[in-house]
């Protein structure tokens, strides 16, 4: 049998080590955000995916993104996938790279020359899409979206 002051010192190990464990705990890779992205013209080039956290460059900046995708197309589809992503409010921006440059190509107005769509399908009025039209809640696990891709 163990005795109490060793007993006590177990358990108080225990505790601080479960306490450690939970304060420290990282995202789950079990958590995914999954996009099915849609209506491309073509096959040509790929897909880019940005997810951002807040409207802090939504939807242009995607170096202010947390985290990016990149998706070959297939029959007018593609997926980006965003795996161990912390539960959160995100909004997500995607364009069809059709010359593989890896920018959103855009005429001399700065309309885009190549297709563009939003988490939400979020649509933007005389610009691009807000960050509240395209935001929605991830509570952790997997959330499936589809984002249908506009050319302008």
């Amino acid at each position: 049998m163990i005795s109490s002051p060793r007993l006590s010192c177990l358990v108080a190990l225990l505790l601080t080590s479960m306490q450690y464990g939970l304060a420290q705990k990282p995202p789950s890779q079990a958590n995914l955000i999954h996009v099915e992205i849609g209506a491309l013209r073509n096959d040509k080039g790929k897909v880019l995916c940005a997810l951002f956290a807040s409207s802090d460059g939504f939807p242009k900046e995607s170096q202010k993104a947390v985290a990016h995708a990149t998706s070959a197309i297939s029959d007018k589809k593609a997926v980006c996938e965003f795996p161990g992503i912390a539960a959160g409010r995100y909004a997500i921006s995607a364009f069809h790279d059709e010359n593989s440059n890896g920018r959103l190509d855009t005429n001399f107005i700065g309309m885009p020359r190549e297709g563009v769509g939003a988490s939400n399908d979020a649509k933007g009025h005389m610009g691009p899409p807000k960050f509240p039209a395209a935001a929605f809640q991830f509570a952790g696990g997997r959330l499936e979206l589809k984002i249908t891709i506009t050319y302008l």
